[in-house]
């Protein structure tokens, strides 16, 4: 059988999917813990040696296509004008293309910031401000810091265009740079697909070497993307389609992980209610957060800070536990596995916090202002309440007997009524972790990414799984 190979070399583990390419369906899956301390290769020859022991017959690999979130994935900073506008619109473009943002920086940059940003551990600098004929001394002065301070990671130039030429004047034998369309060209009209298709290309051709992948390029056929922007990519491609294949709408993705929890959403966020103004930066159709201070095992301690005793109180009998032991016992052994049921109990209100926070985050939120007119709405952020679709992926949902009570936690309540949460949304479960898989997939054959997603995401109900005709349950 013809098949794909499909590899995600993540920060814990390393996963691999094998796909038949004409009939459409996974042959088999398959893990391995990435050994990025040593030779990622050991980790993945070991999940390649449990995919095939679980195949029969001959198999022809017509492909090999590979993300990465390995080491920390690809760790940025972004550089604007405002926060809330050339910043924000750079940070949203950088998480977009798959980076975790591990600062932002506004204004005219100071010599103490310039070396925060040179001893920093970012892979790459997104450099904006201003909009296109707009203000020109921030970002030129920013570009003069950075090259005179000698940064030696990769710079995309997403400002105004204005300033283009005098960059790469600035910048030309003293820096890597890469000059893309401008991430805010009119004032709350952002423009982020250009710069996030640069930083993917940089990453694929710079990143994946500093990270000891060099050994794999003989073996595979290209690490296109980072893993979140493949989960991304793979979450597009199921709402909206293809000109051949419907998708099924607007939806979100929540990735609960053992360092973060990412959300991602396709949609407008239009307001759903008459009355309702739009305040603020122009929402991204295809819209990703990362919370860096949600996650089961890594970040378990700032879980904790996050949400209190009065949040965990809402998920869990909290008088059953010492609360800060669990946590610290999950932040100092990464590794443990709740095998007994009150450990299970404890982790899955962990993921309903995870679940809970992170989507409050990620919507919008609508205020009442009071004028002469009388009562108006003003909407900030995506309007998610009429969203359709919720899937659910990452180890504590898929691993799950109860999926759907964790992903209720992202539903709207009367606890929080400014926020523009989901409703009433039907829950997905991507049990066979093939969304960063499906992501690659799309970049060789988006209609049939379309087909697989809808024939093996399946449909979260009650306390179990309903797997009809083999997982076809969209």
């Amino acid at each position: 059988m013809n098949c794909y190979i499909f590899i995600d070399f993540g920060s814990t583990y390393t996963k691999v999917t094998l796909v038949d390419k004409d009939k459409e369906e996974i042959v088999a899956t398959a893990k391995s813990y990435t050994t990025v301390q040593t030779d990622v290769m050991i980790g993945y020859q070991k999940a390649l040696e449990e995919l095939f022991s679980k195949v029969e017959g001959e198999v022809n690999i017509v492909k090999k296509l590979a993300c990465s979130s390995a080491a920390g994935g690809l760790k940025m900073i972004a550089i604007g004008l405002v926060p809330e506008l050339t910043a924000e619109a750079a940070k949203r473009a950088a998480l977009g293309a798959g980076a975790r943002v591990i600062n932002t920086y506004s204004h005219f940059l100071n010599k103490g910031e310039v070396l925060e940003i040179k001893n920093s551990i970012a892979d790459m600098i997104l450099l904006a401000g201003g909009t296109d004929g707009g203000n020109t001394e921030c970002i030129l002065h920013n570009a003069r810091m950075l090259a005179e301070y000698g940064i030696s990671v990769p710079i995309v130039v997403a400002g105004n265009k204005s300033c283009n030429d005098e960059i790469a004047e600035i910048f030309d034998g003293r820096v890597e740079y890469y000059i893309t369309e401008n991430v805010m060209p009119t004032l709350n009209n952002i423009n982020v697909e250009p710069a996030r298709e640069t930083i993917r290309s940089i990453f694929m051709r710079k990143i994946v070497h500093a990270r000891g992948m060099k050994n794999i390029e003989k073996e595979i056929s290209g690490i296109l993307m980072p893993t979140p922007a493949a989960v991304l990519k793979a979450a597009e491609t199921l709402a909206l389609g293809t000109k051949n294949e419907d998708g099924i709408g607007d939806l979100a993705v929540v990735d609960i992980g053992g360092a973060t929890t990412d959300v991602h959403s396709i949609g407008e966020g239009a307001p759903s209610k008459p009355g309702v103004f739009l305040r603020g930066l122009e929402e991204p159709l295809a819209k990703r957060t990362v919370e860096g201070d949600l996650g089961m095992r890594y970040s378990s301690i700032s879980v904790y800070e996050a949400a209190g005793k009065r949040m965990m109180k809402k998920y869990l009998n909290i008088e059953e536990y010492d609360l800060e032991a669990e946590f610290r016992k999950r932040y100092e052994n990464t590794s443990f596995v709740a095998e007994d049921e009150k450990d299970i109990v404890f982790d899955e209100a962990m993921a309903k916090v995870c679940a809970d926070i992170s989507m409050k985050r990620h919507a919008g939120v609508v205020e009442a202002i009071y004028s002469p007119l009388g009562t108006m709405y003003s909407q900030t952020g995506k309007d998610l309440m009429e969203l359709p679709y919720v899937i659910g992926t990452g180890g504590v949902i898929v691993n799950s007997r109860n999926p759907k009570a964790i992903l209720e936690a992202t539903k709207f309540t009367m606890d929080d009524p400014t926020s523009l949460k989901p409703r009433n949304p039907k829950f997905l479960i991507d049990k066979r972790y093939i969304l960063s898989a499906m992501g690659l997939l799309s970049t060789l054959d988006a209609d049939m990414a379309v087909r697989m997603l809808k024939k093996y995401i399946v449909k979260c109900e009650d306390n179990h799984l309903l797997v009809k005709n083999q997982g076809k349950c969209l």
